[in-house]
């Protein structure tokens, strides 16, 4: 059986994020038994000054890219297509708003230690893509941390203590010294980079060239 480590250097609040990883997730499983892949979570914020109360979706589009009213519903519509495509619910509405998300990644730090990283980076895209979630907050992140299984008790305490806080940046900071500026980022093998939520052939290829 062949090793692989994969780096996803990725948001919560990012959906082509998930859009990435359910089609790499595709792929990986028509390949059980012949490769075991260690998949790794790295922070990235789309929006590291963004206020704790967030800003609504649609202005913060229009903000940054330029999108106008139509522009972003049809990208919203395009991304809610795929993602029931790929078995994932985007709930998108005209009163969601975009989130802070440094708290986050904090406890994805935390759930690394006990190997449920992605159970809680898919926990939280739940949260603020399926139900709305508020995921700058504390109560709404340790409900999220709950439905994974961890103690929800020390995922508070190392959110009270800033436990994670100089990894996090120290983690964010080297993916950007790599050349990382747009997300996803999937890095297989610490070596090899694949950007974007690239359909399901480029992971083949990627696969049977290297791997299989």
């Amino acid at each position: 059986m062949s090793s692989l480590r994969i780096d996803i250097v990725s948001d919560v609040v990012c959906p082509w994020c998930v859009i990435g990883f359910k089609r790499l997730e595709h792929v990986l499983k028509q390949y059980q038994g012949d490769i075991h892949a260690e998949i790794c979570w790295r922070p990235f914020e789309l929006n590291p000054d963004m206020s704790a109360e967030g800003q609504e979706l649609r202005e913060h589009l229009q903000e940054k890219y330029g999108s106008t009213p139509e522009q972003s519903r049809m990208i919203r519509q395009r991304i809610s297509d795929l993602g029931t495509e790929l078995g994932f619910d985007f709930q998108f509405s005209d009163e969601m708003k975009i989130y802070n998300t440094f708290k986050a990644h904090q406890l994805l730090s935390f759930s690394e230690l006990y190997g449920k990283q992605t159970e809680l980076k898919m926990a939280l895209f739940e949260s603020y893509f399926s139900e709305g979630g508020n995921i700058s907050d504390t109560q709404v992140l340790m409900d999220v941390v709950a439905k994974t299984g961890l103690d929800v008790e020390l995922a508070r305490q190392a959110l009270e203590d800033n436990r994670f806080v100089s990894e996090v940046r120290e983690q964010e900071a080297f993916w950007q010294q790599q050349g990382i500026h747009s997300v996803p980022a999937i890095i297989f093998n610490q070596k090899d980079l694949i950007s974007g939520a690239q359909d399901e052939s480029v992971f083949m290829d990627y696969l049977k060239q290297h791997l299989v």
